[in-house]
């Protein structure tokens, strides 16, 4: 191990140098160990990071945060805010097509082990540049590092989303043909033919699904040119997540004894389940790795306060697979008897965690949560770890969960979704959270209003989606590539409060929690009173009763599905031109 640290750490420094060609690929790619160390420097640097599996949908329709990312509250957003397009930004590729150009300068060894390193390296190439296209769509196509002296292939124009993305299809599919599948590489961060088959399901069906929701392409604001491309990617999404799933590597864990706690255990854990993991950030006390998670979402201080809105807490199915459409419900009422993982992602009666060494019931506490949803779902329930940076817990990047519901959403898409897809993805994942099973045979009302569409299928498969993948970085995507940015203006709601100034149990345990108010506090011990109208963060629905509303101002209009280019990029180079609708 300590070996393995000192190689990342070496390549770490060699990535760092600008340009990297200085330091002489002749003096470094002798060997595969040194093949292997330079790639082990791309899972050090590229590796995404708390921010992006921990606390990504706290910028979607689903979680209620006291604030949102600058590009969605600036109503004034103008190309002159734009960041992303860098040197640092563009600093990943040159390193990666450089490994690409002078990999084979090491000497001796079989076209197998060259094809595993340039899969490896076509991985990465993929991953940076599907970050690029989701945020600025069209960009510039680079397969070679760029030599200082090239002036056209540094101020080349952006080549098409439409070529970029066929390219990064290309990478994948080498990657998904010729990294490793056996071995020590399945059980470690190494990327190998697994991780690629999960990650191009993932790129596809947004790839897929974006060209069908979208009418035109955002960046020229014309239709797309290749008509078939929507269902080539979807294809190749569910042609992916297939071979994964018949590989029988992975499955989903489910004891039934564990049913009230098995999904939450996923996150909480130092060690990671590979029967489901595919792929994670690995946490570890013994080599002092660790992440803020617990301290986030338990903070005061920290002010984010993430919380599920209600809209998102009624799409959990009651355990016997029936709706959830009762109104007006006390907190406590209203989380009884449903999808077991409503209750390990918020806290719901029964929660307890560990203050001063001692299990505590533990209510919703509102200096915590904006809307009374507070979630759990990463926390390790331990008081010491609310005011200190060490949670200890590895964090899924790619979940088998996840290859499923691709598969289940593309082959809807394609439609060609049946009992057989049903039971194979959707049943599984429902029946590990104490929910019956059964496939719906007509639609949800109340999701034909939130998303717009009436397919029955797709509508269960989104519902499945956005509960299973809670806070794990995929809903922002997924509302972008459906069209459904719009939700991110969506007016937030709390739990129902009956009437003011009447002090309630949210938590079960025969003592009042909370009381909320448009007066003073009052001073029953243990209760906390909540100020409501006026000045205050919060209203009520009807003024004196009903669900707590909360909203901070967001801006999300049709230009906003893409990034403005940054206008320092256009003063160096103007043939980059601007998307579309923000000229």
């Amino acid at each position: 191990m300590l070996s393995a640290c000192i190689a990342l750490t070496s390549c770490e420094s060699f990535l760092d140098r600008e340009p990297v060609a200085e330091v002489g690929s002749g003096d470094y790619f002798k060997d595969e160990t040194s093949l292997l160390t330079y790639t082990n420097g791309f899972l050090q640097k590229y590796t995404p990071g708390v921010e992006d599996l921990g606390y990504g949908d706290g910028y979607s329709d689903i979680v209620a945060t006291k604030q949102s990312f600058t590009f969605l509250t600036n109503a004034s957003w103008t190309p002159d805010l734009q960041s992303g397009w860098s040197i640092g930004d563009w600093t990943p590729i040159y390193n990666i097509n450089y490994f690409l150009a002078h990999m084979r300068e090491a000497q001796g060894l079989s076209e197998e082990v060259y094809a595993h390193y340039e899969g490896t390296a076509r991985f990465w190439r993929a991953w940076q540049y599907f970050e690029k296209v989701k945020t600025f769509g069209a960009v510039p196509w680079y397969d070679a590092p760029i030599d200082p002296e090239d002036m056209a292939a540094l101020y080349k124009p952006r080549d098409s989303r439409e070529y970029v993305m066929d390219r990064v299809l290309e990478d994948l599919d080498f990657a998904c043909e010729h990294c490793y599948d056996s071995g020590a590489w399945i059980n470690s961060a190494q990327i190998n033919r697994y991780i690629a088959l999960a990650y191009k399901s993932r790129v596809c069906l947004f790839e897929g699904t974006y060209r069908k929701y979208h009418s035109v392409d955002p960046s020229t604001g014309k239709p797309w040119e290749d008509t078939q491309a929507s269902e080539r990617f979807l294809r190749a999404a569910a042609e992916a997540a297939y071979e994964l799933m018949q590989a029988g590597i992975y499955s989903i864990v489910n004891n039934p004894a564990n049913v009230r706690t098995q999904y939450r255990k996923l996150f909480t854990e130092e060690a990671i389940d590979r029967t489901e993991i595919i792929w994670a950030r690995e946490m570890s006390v013994g080599m002092t790795t660790f992440h803020d998670l617990t301290w986030r979402y338990t903070s005061g201080s920290y002010g984010q306060r993430w919380s599920l809105d209600q809209d998102f807490v009624k799409t959990y199915l009651n355990l016997d697979g029936s709706r959830h459409t009762a109104t007006g419900e006390e907190f406590a009422r209203e989380v009884e008897n449903r999808d077991y993982r409503l209750g390990q992602s918020i806290i719901t009666p029964g929660y307890e965690k560990l203050v001063g060494g001692t299990a505590t019931p533990t209510p919703p506490d509102f200096t915590v949560t904006l809307t009374g949803y507070q979630i759990i779902k990463y926390n390790i329930d331990d008081k010491n770890y609310e005011s200190a940076k060490v949670s200890y817990n590895s964090l899924p990047i790619i979940r088998y969960a996840e290859v499923l519901l691709n598969y289940a959403e593309a082959k809807a898409e394609l439609n060609e979704f049946g009992d057989e897809v049903w039971n194979a993805t959707i049943r599984p994942l429902r029946e590990r959270a104490g929910v019956r099973g059964d496939r719906p045979s007509s639609a949800d009302p109340f999701l034909q209003t939130y998303y717009g569409i009436d397919d029955c299928d797709l509508l269960e498969i989104r519902r499945e989606r956005a509960i299973e993948l809670l806070l794990e970085g995929r809903r922002y995507d997924d509302l972008m590539r459906w069209h459904l940015g719009e939700k991110l203006n969506k007016q937030w709601y709390g739990i129902y409060v009956p009437a003011l100034d009447t002090p309630y149990d949210l938590n079960g345990d025969g003592t009042n929690d909370v009381c909320f108010t448009k007066g003073e506090a009052g001073n029953e011990p243990g209760v906390s009173y909540i100020q409501v109208g006026g000045s205050s963060l919060y209203s009520l629905e009807n003024d004196t009763s009903g669900r707590l509303l909360y909203s901070v101002g967001r801006n999300f209009e049709e230009k906003r599905y893409l990034r403005p280019v940054p206008q320092t990029a256009l003063n160096i180079n103007p043939d980059l031109g601007q998307n579309h609708y923000w000229k």
